[in-house]
């Protein structure tokens, strides 16, 4: 896992859900869920808050 202090960067997007885990691109693991579901609904929604992030940078 990371450090609780260490914060994404855009390079570790998209995230992956493998099993219980939420990963970064590169497979790191950043967070472990209770199940499955759970890291899937995670890593969905911290993608489309990367994305939005992404689009105001460029509209901007």
């Amino acid at each position: 896992m990371t450090d609780a202090n260490d914060p994404l960067k855009p390079d570790d997007f998209p995230l992956e859900a493998d099993k219980e885990r939420v990963r970064c691109q590169n497979g790191k693991p950043i967070a472990t869920t209770k199940d499955e579901a759970m890291a899937h609904e995670i890593a969905e929604r911290l993608n489309a808050e990367e994305h939005r992030r992404e689009e105001d940078k460029w509209s901007a």
